[in-house]
């Protein structure tokens, strides 16, 4: 403000006070000058800083201290890519039971580390909330002759090493793939499913023919550019070797206004504050990094012009198909409106190119979770701290519960807590929403269009033939040209190579900034904001900034128009094979057979399910069809959850939980009413204050997102009804449950035991010859399952009275036959509960009759005899008696007739006299 004329119209005034307007002149031409200085001094630091990284052998720009866990290139398939595990900074720890955090960062031309740039990025993120973090990094040249899928394994092999680092925790690794990164980490989770868990895709194009109309153009240059020729042209030039720096110039070339102008003048009118940002930014941004011919190659056929990612067309050199409908993590799809490299249906589009309907999603077994940001530009997706601070540290926080939602399409929302009425309910500083939604709904986000199929589908085809034309007239003659000396001198010349050297301390001209900068910044004279002729710079900045958007805008429309007419001519399509039906090289991929017959088997599996299980098995159905009516779910119905597991099944891992939740959810979508009618028969055994309790805990679980939905409550009441029907059915006292339980379990040992003793029977019958010797493991198979059977139900001690002492006594093996019940007399349901152990419990009830008190127990021998002499001695034959079976083999006796025992006298038996077969 002038301090001659201190008022409000001061920034006005100089133009009539001739001492303030030529003191306004004089200040701003200094401080112009001053920030010239200071602009060129900066432009001289970031030459330095860029030759100083391409000089380094491993540059990356990670903000944390890391250590190389396994090199790429010492694999089978050698790589260029090697992992590494990031050290924790001071004041933070970590928990090696945490599931742990691989970060993949994208090789599209600049060097690796933007996933850990600052403190607020997806590392800085995890390592805070207790993560063990991974980094998968390249370096600046690849390897001779490695492709792509070379690196695809290489990936694999990464995790399968982090897996095994972690033996103390059961959680797979979550995967996070950046902007390319994305497309290849699906790639392999497609081929290795197991290894995987929750997947985090940011920024990531996986439907390359997708996209709206007037925005995102650069799905337009495959065909402005004749195809892929191009690529294999300038591979070819470079020797073999794709410069990256192209691949960063077609993004700068998107948004020329920030390119040519924004970005400096940023830094040009706040130097004296934006320097170090902005040499933060341009270390990673200037560090151009070569990709592999063969790799740029098929990345460009497959990929952003042939589509074959997202229809299932890609097959690996060893026959694999890669069809991402095999990945069995959920997968979480970040993207944003203001991306216009990766917009939303580039970002989305693959589901509804695999998926016909949400119904085909749950079939498959998947769980897709989107986000789509409203303004955040492509890198701002995984460099913004805002983003990072917000959008991350959700999806971080809650990926546990993303991990045990039920199959399905959801859209997931981050909303401020204190912008909600129940904030006293959220813990954190956002609350992050998952709400179930269907293709139709998705398709307003892809906003797909058959005829923009038909064009690309045409655009894929000239391609091939382009190229073919290149290959057969101009590669042998390009390739007899270069050398790696002339690609060197291409690459050191290429023009976003150059700005970084010309302006650098190896230019002799740039001798002076340095010196005139130090005096500078010693007696620094900066304007004032409300300097007439600063706001006179002001808006003629703005001017320039939108008449280079108006270019860009009227080039885009102009590509965009040109795209549109020329492919989109009915005789062209014609003339390629096309004949204007796209659907001849867009068609939704089909299912295998064998994953067809595996969807049946697994209907088959869950509708005999349907009275499986207990009262957890109820209360988790009963919580899955209550918030299957809810418009929307949130973490902390899973904190409830968690809870409410803990407490009725303390231990229970969280795979078994998110198993169970899978297993329930599947169980309704089968047969809705019947899983429902069933939850009375899964809380058989509990008693009605157990019962009660279960169903208080269900309405704890619902009550934690504040008040239901009228739809969700009349869900509920529904629930509430069938566990009163329950309880109106169940015993009042434990004891009297607990009989109830033993006697049913003990009803099915045994009726498990008299088949077995069938199949023995059976067995004995044929000749030694046909009979194939039993294994230990098929002889104790059904004790086992008898033990295992009634091991969970412990013993009331108060159910059988204590047996008389003679009748309990064992009597020496040589002066007792052992009788066992004949194998066609079926137990009766008041048989008595079996003991845990495979020795009878001291509590058990008398022998039934027709057995003797001092029998063997099943599986037992007696003393002395061979395996198929104690089966004869245990049990007739029930073909003893046939003539056709009596002296079927000359070497084979036939078993001793034995006489029953009588109750009253167990020494003394008559014989029993043979059963007709």
């Amino acid at each position: 403000m002038n301090p001659l004329i201190p008022t409000p119209a001061a920034s006005v005034l100089p133009f009539v006070d001739p001492f303030g307007f030529g003191r306004a002149a004089c200040d701003y031409w200094r401080d112009t000058l001053e920030r010239s200085v200071l602009f060129m001094d900066v432009m001289r630091q970031r030459g330095n800083q860029y030759l100083e990284h391409i000089e380094k052998t491993k540059p990356n720009v990670l903000g944390f201290d890391a250590e190389v866990l396994v090199d790429g290139r010492q694999l089978s398939r050698p790589v260029n890519y090697e992992l590494l595990r990031i050290l924790p900074p001071q004041g933070v720890e970590t928990d090696l039971q945490m599931r742990p955090f691989v970060v993949v960062d994208p090789r599209a031309g600049h060097g690796p580390g933007i996933g850990g740039f600052k403190p607020d990025s997806e590392i800085g993120v995890a390592l805070r909330a207790g993560h063990p973090c991974y980094f998968i990094g390249f370096l600046p040249y690849p390897v001779q002759g490695q492709t792509v899928e070379d690196v695809v394994e290489a990936e694999v092999a990464f995790l399968r090493h982090v897996i095994e680092r972690h033996p103390e925790t059961s959680e797979k690794p979550m995967v996070v793939g950046n902007c390319q990164a994305g497309w290849q980490i699906m790639m392999a989770a497609a081929l290795e499913p197991e290894l995987f868990g929750p997947i985090l895709i940011a920024g990531a194009p996986l439907s390359y023919w997708a996209g709206e109309r007037g925005k995102a153009p650069m799905r337009y240059t495959g065909g402005l550019a004749g195809g892929s020729w191009m690529t294999a042209l300038f591979s070819d030039l470079g020797a073999g070797l794709f410069d990256g720096a192209w691949l960063v110039q077609n993004f700068e070339r998107l948004n020329p206004a920030n390119t040519w102008w924004s970005k400096q003048y940023q830094l040009y009118s706040k130097v004296d504050t934006e320097a170090d940002r902005y040499l933060e930014f341009e270390r990673w941004w200037g560090g151009h990094v070569v990709l592999g011919g063969d790799e740029i190659q098929y990345i460009v056929d497959n990929l952003f012009v042939g589509n074959r990612l997202s229809t299932a067309q890609l097959v690996t050199s060893d026959g694999r198909r890669i069809d991402l409908r095999n990945v069995r993590s959920p997968v979480v799809v970040f993207c944003s409106k203001g991306d216009d490299i990766t917009p939303p249906p580039q970002a989305l589009g693959w589901v509804r190119d695999l998926y016909e309907g949400v119904e085909d999603v749950i079939a498959n077994e998947q769980t897709i979770v989107y986000c789509v940001h409203d303004t955040t530009g492509h890198l701002g997706i995984f460099v913004s701290g805002s983003v990072s601070r917000k959008e991350h540290a959700e999806f971080t926080a809650n990926m546990d519960y993303i991990d045990v939602l039920p199959p399905g399409l959801y859209e997931t929302t981050v909303s401020s807590a204190a912008e909600r009425e129940d904030a006293e309910l959220i813990e954190r500083d956002y609350l992050l929403e998952f709400s179930p939604r269907t293709i139709e709904e998705l398709d307003r986000e892809v906003q797909h269009r058959p005829d923009d199929d038909t064009r690309f589908a045409t655009v894929a085809r000239i391609s091939e033939i382009n190229l073919g034309f290149y290959r057969f007239f101009m590669q042998p003659w390009i390739q007899a040209l270069a050398t790696p000396e002339s690609a060197k001198w291409m690459r050191r010349m290429h023009p976003n190579r150059m700005g970084y050297r010309l302006l650098s301390d190896r230019n002799p001209l740039m001798t002076a900034v340095p010196v005139l900068a130090e005096k500078v910044r010693a007696d620094r004279h900066p304007v004032h904001e409300d300097n007439v002729f600063r706001a006179v710079e002001g808006i003629l900045s703005d001017q320039i900034t939108r008449s280079l958007n108006a270019w860009r805008d009227l080039r885009d429309s102009s590509s965009e128009r040109f795209f549109l007419d020329f492919y989109g001519q009915p005789m062209l399509q014609a003339m390629v094979g096309l004949g204007g039906d796209a659907h001849v090289h867009r068609r939704r991929p089909g299912a295998e057979p064998e994953h067809r017959r595996f969807i049946e088997r697994r209907r088959e599996e869950v509708h005999h399910a349907i009275t499986e299980g207990g009262s957890h098995e109820a209360v988790m159905r009963s919580v899955i069809h209550v918030l299957g009516g809810a418009p929307a779910t949130d973490e902390r119905n899973f904190k409830r959850l968690r809870a409410s597991r803990a407490e009725l099944e303390p231990g229970i891992q969280l795979a078994d939980f998110k198993h169970m939740v899978r297993e329930q959810f599947f169980t309704l979508q089968q047969d809705h009413e019947a899983a429902l009618e069933a939850i009375p028969t899964l809380l058989k055994g509990q008693t009605a204050s157990q019962i009660d309790a279960h169903l208080a805990h269900i309405e704890h679980v619902l009550a934690a997102s504040g008040e239901l939905s009228e739809h969700a409550a009349d869900r509920f009441e529904r629930i509430k009804g069938l566990f009163h029907q329950a309880i109106q059915h169940a015993p009042e006292e434990e004891q009297e449950a607990l009989r109830d339980a033993q006697a049913r379990v003990a009803s099915e040992a045994m009726a498990g035991e008299a088949a077995r003793r069938e199949v023995e029977s059976l067995m004995e019958s044929l000749p030694a010859a046909e009979r194939a010797p039993a294994e230990p493991s098929e002889q104790a198979a059904v004790k086992e399952t008898v033990d295992k059977a009634t091991g969970d139900i412990p013993a009331a001690e108060t159910v059988a009275e204590e047996p008389p002492a003679e009748a309990s006594a064992q009597e020496p093996a040589e002066e007792t036959t052992p009788v066992a019940p004949e194998p066609s007399r079926a137990p009766v349901a008041e048989a008595p509960a079996q003991s845990p152990s495979s020795e009878p419990a001291a509590d058990a009830p008398a022998q039934a009759p027709g057995s003797d008190a001092g029998a063997e127990a099943p599986g037992e021998r007696a003393p002395g005899k061979s395996g198929s002499e104690a089966s004869s001695a245990a049990e007739p034959s029930a073909n003893e008696a046939s003539p056709a079976n009596q002296g079927t083999s000359a070497g084979t006796k036939a078993p001793a007739k034995r006489k029953p025992a009588s109750r009253a006298t167990p020494r003394r038996r008559t014989p029993r006299k043979p059963r007709k077969g």
